[in-house]
């Protein structure tokens, strides 16, 4: 397999073949199974699976930076991008893309806007679940967890680590609401570089961390054929207890078991 090879070379070959089928379609047409169906690509096959004995550890925090750091040597782009999906109180999802900037036993951290829609949906209803999916690798991770901000310390560190830009695009940006044009933000990106030029830039209030402290967090590995691999781990449910069979101890307090794909 051409793991080594960057996710754009894949990413290319992928838009070739997308192109090829939109050549054949009529105008007008819309896009069919059929036709999307030719943009299948070849996963592993079934002597590179994924197995309980290929775990590197019974606990999914040290899996998951297993997974990740082979991730960053393979060289793949923004390996730690993740879509995050939240949800209202009444129970209408949204997900987007923003970036792991953290992870450990304590959780998995991101930063953004505590009054975008992500941070008003985590407001009122603080729960969430992020997927990774490295396609190089042919392998995904999906977490699922509650959600608390991190201290207000640590997001001053954060964002003093930023570049200056980044620091200014943060502040000059009321996420998630309308604005009239584009030159809005260009007009106060220029004020916000005048009024603070050779000045240390601080944290707006309305900006910092949060950290997903996961219960679930699922490895699958895809295979050609569709028998996909897929080990959860999980805090175990009340007093049930592990048979080794269908369900095993892990480490950490985890249990970890086999799922159907």
């Amino acid at each position: 397999m051409l793991l080594g090879r960057p996710s754009n070379y894949f990413a290319k070959g992928i838009f070739r073949t997308y192109r090829r089928v939109l050549d054949k379609m009529s105008g007008g047409d819309s896009v069919t199974h059929a036709k999307l169906n030719e943009l299948k690509v070849n996963y592993r096959d079934k002597r590179d699976v994924f197995t309980e004995k290929d775990l590197v550890a019974k606990e999914p925090i040290a899996q998951f930076k297993d997974w990740f750091d082979l991730a960053v040597q393979k060289g793949i782009s923004e390996p730690n991008a993740m879509c995050l999906a939240t949800c209202t109180k009444e129970g209408y999802p949204s997900a987007r893309y923003v970036l792991l900037k953290g992870y450990g036993k304590d959780g998995f951290r991101f930063f953004t806007n505590y009054k975008s829609r992500k941070g008003m949906e985590l407001a009122v209803n603080p729960r969430a679940a992020l997927v990774f999916y490295w396609e190089p690798l042919k392998r995904s991770v999906r977490i699922e967890g509650t959600v608390e901000k991190i201290p207000a310390a640590d997001s001053d560190e954060y964002f003093a680590s930023r570049w200056r830009d980044s620091q200014i695009g943060t502040s000059v940006s009321a996420q998630s609401s309308v604005i009239p044009s584009r030159e809005t933000l260009s007009n106060l990106e220029e004020k916000m570089k005048l009024e603070y030029e050779g000045k240390e830039i601080p944290r707006p209030e309305f900006w910092g961390g949060y950290k997903v402290i996961p219960h679930t967090i699922e490895f699958w590995q895809g295979q050609t054929d569709r028998i996909h691999d897929r080990i959860r781990f999980r805090r175990p449910k009340g007093d049930e207890k592990p048979d080794d069979v269908m369900l095993h101890q892990g480490e950490d307090g985890w249990v970890f078991e086999r799922l159907s794909p």
